[in-house]
């Protein structure tokens, strides 16, 4: 029985409760507006068409963003539950009706390429706009401290559930509406389902999507990886990294001769598992495999033991190209193995790369690419909070807008997550340092082996890691008569770069030998950097250089004595040849799901006659048209888009959001609220 002071009332009066991912849609159509992205869409995504009533392209937009936002699972439940708000949200993004579901529709079924080209330029410029993660964004360290960029190119599926149908000449052919997104392939269920393939693009470090591409079926994978090359070249190019220091991870879909070639084409690194066990009969490779193994690896969970041929130069034609072929052999078990092929009772798997072999040895080769699994994380988090493949439209085209829109919020999600909580990049040592490794000089089978010889990279590398050289500390540059920034002002970080004085990093760009056994290691900025610096002329003595700053240090053996003129070192550094392999990265859950539960808990507070859907102001009479409204002229881009613009005498609207930090509100221009 319940107590006598507690009482229970209802009020007949409707009065809908906010959605739990309204404030989230408010902070995003302010970040959007604020950085200028939803003013481009307007401009530059341009799509006009019949029966699309006063709306424009961004109209529709932002619908899907809300959408993606709310993690809704079917629009009917997203429209349901925006009804009563559908005003307050319209006008977050500077808009006035919002399009009703069939109308969204024959939009996304109308779409053309061009818009949808015009759409995923908007995301690959707005992914380098900002770097919230710094520059370069984490990154893999070799055995000579050189840093290199990974990027994973995988696919995904999706299956469509359609029923069966009964096909007779008394009925007339089934209508299918997957018919154009979709056509038949082998989705993991049965043969002859319809469905769709994306291909997509991960910087694994920030777990940022650079581009998705989509196709019915199977999809045209030598097309999609065209475009997701495309992709990266213009990613790489907006950072200033060297295509040559570029790693494009693939599986074993392109492990052909043609995928590799196409990848190499665009000057880009590569690793991969090939599936073209032919080229185990390529001469050099038969000769290599008669030798002995140059590793032996053991996986931690199977206990699988894998010896190890390292072929490093393999032409795969006549005329190229020339890769470095990692064999990888263990014995055949009872069961036909799911990777490989059985060739005498052994297993042989094969990988190819263009890693140098003096900076990653064969088994660094063998687990770089083996964690290529990682990926599989992110696109299950990424099913599990946006789902990105649910059909949200049956054209082409219009799916393919709808998954460029939740990429784009996926890494939108990171960048605030980010700000929200903002944590350091993590360094792991991907593969520990060989220090003994030059004890293997004097095993008879390396040394004797014919084949061995007839390899000069692999007769070379004992005799570099046999030197093992100690240096001091490295010594900087001096401060020039100008008075600019010395050396010594930029300081070293845990990953190896520099930080200049305006907190801009620096990377190694090159490792040069020099006199008497001394290495200058020369350290440089990003070009966008040093342009927009304030400290450019202090820093660079000149506002009109076209290069960024460059800082170097010189190592000294420490029994040389060219080293006396300097100062004694105190604790001596290794030469970087024996270096581990370093993996830096952020964190891939923990950012976003303390940004979605602190939004997803905390209050939202809307005004007051904002909460009821406004009602339907009496008619009025029509306006006089003009002549040609009366003659249906063709209205420029403005005039379309202002059909339906927030108008200007519409009542100040105020959204108050909780628990966010004061720092996080400064950053990105939000007024804070007094305190009382």
């Amino acid at each position: 029985m319940m107590h006598s002071s507690v009482k229970v009332q209802i009020a007949p009066e409707s009065v809908p409760s906010t959605p739990s991912w309204f404030g989230e849609v408010a902070v995003v159509a302010h970040v959007l507006a604020r950085f200028g992205i939803l003013g481009a869409i307007e401009q530059r995504v341009r799509f006009a068409r019949a029966r699309f009533g006063h709306y424009d392209t961004i109209d529709f937009l932002v619908v899907l963003i809300g959408y993606a936002v709310s993690g809704e699972p079917t629009l009917k439940a997203f429209y349901e539950r925006l009804w009563p708000f559908a005003p307050t949200f319209m006008a977050l993004f500077g808009r006035n009706d919002l399009p009703c579901h069939s109308t969204l529709s024959r939009f996304l079924a109308a779409l053309d390429q061009l818009s949808i080209n015009a759409l995923r330029h908007l995301f690959q410029e707005d992914l380098v706009a900002r770097t919230p993660f710094g520059s370069p964004a984490g990154g893999l360290w070799d055995r000579l401290g050189q840093h290199w960029q990974v990027i994973d190119i995988d696919g995904t599926k999706q299956a469509a559930r359609q029923r069966a149908l009964p096909q007779t000449k008394d009925l007339p052919a089934p209508h299918r509406r997957f018919d154009r997104v979709c056509a038949k392939g082998y989705f993991a269920r049965k043969r002859g389902q319809v469905g769709r393939t994306r291909t997509t693009v991960l910087q694994p470090y920030t777990h940022q999507w650079i581009g998705t591409f989509s196709g019915p079926g199977n999809g045209d994978y030598r097309e999609e990886l065209r475009q997701a090359l495309q992709a990266i070249t213009a990613y790489a190019a907006a950072f200033a990294l060297p295509l040559s220091h570029v790693i494009v991870r693939v599986d074993g879909l392109y492990g052909n001769t043609a995928p590799v070639n196409e990848i190499l084409s665009y000057q880009c690194g590569v690793i991969g598992r090939s599936k073209e066990y032919t080229w185990l009969d390529l001469p050099e490779v038969q000769t290599r495999l008669q030798s002995a193994p140059d590793a032996q690896v053991t996986h931690p969970e199977s206990g699988t033991i894998r010896d190890l041929y390292d072929c490093l130069a393999v032409p795969l034609t006549p005329a190229g190209p020339v890769v470095r072929l990692l064999v990888a052999t263990h014995p055949a078990g009872d069961h036909k193995p799911a990777i490989g092929v059985v060739r005498k009772e052994m297993v042989y798997e094969l990988f190819y790369t263009t890693l140098p072999p003096h900076a990653f040895t064969p088994s660094d080769v063998l687990q770089l690419y083996l964690h290529r699994g990682s990926f599989e994380t992110v696109l299950s988090d990424e099913d599990q909070e946006q789902d990105p493949d649910r059909w949200v439209s049956r054209s082409p085209r219009g799916q393919d807008c709808w998954q460029i829109i939740s990429q784009w919020l996926w890494n939108l999600r990171l960048e605030l997550g980010h700000h929200l909580s903002p944590t350091s990049m993590r360094l792991m040592e991907f593969a520990p340092a060989q220090v003994a490794e030059p004890a293997q000089v004097a095993e008879p089978t390396q040394v004797a082996e014919p084949t061995q010889a007839a390899e000069p990279t692999q007769v070379a590398e004992p005799t570099q890691a046999a030197e093992l050289v100690t240096y001091g500390l490295p010594q900087w540059a001096r401060r020039s008569f100008t008075k600019g920034f010395a050396g010594s002002d930029f300081v070293l970080q845990p990953d190896g770069t520099l930080r200049c004085p305006a907190d801009h990093p620096l990377t190694v760009q090159e490792y040069r030998p020099e006199r008497n056994g001394s290495v200058r290691i020369v350290y440089g900025a990003r070009l966008c950097h040093c342009r927009a610096c304030p400290l450019r002329a202090h820093c660079q003595e000149s506002t009109t250089t076209i290069k960024p700053r460059q800082v170097s240090a010189v190592l000294w053996p420490v029994s040389s004595r060219s080293s006396i003129s300097g100062e004694v070192p105190q604790k001596p550094t290794p030469l970087p040849t024996p270096h581990p392999v370093i993996w830096g990265d952020w964190q891939r859950c923990s950012i976003r799901r303390r940004w979605l539960q602190l939004l997803r808990s905390q209050t939202v507070m809307l005004p007051s006659d904002t909460v009821q859907r406004e009602k339907k102001k009496a008619s009025k009479p029509p306006e006089r048209q003009t002549r040609a409204q009366r003659a249906h002229w063709r209205l420029s881009w403005n005039e379309r888009l202002a059909r339906n613009t927030r108008p200007s005498s519409a009542p100040p609207l105020a959204i108050t959001l909780h628990g966010l930090p004061a720092t996080f509100a400064q950053f990105f221009g939000f007024a804070l609220v007094a305190a009382v």
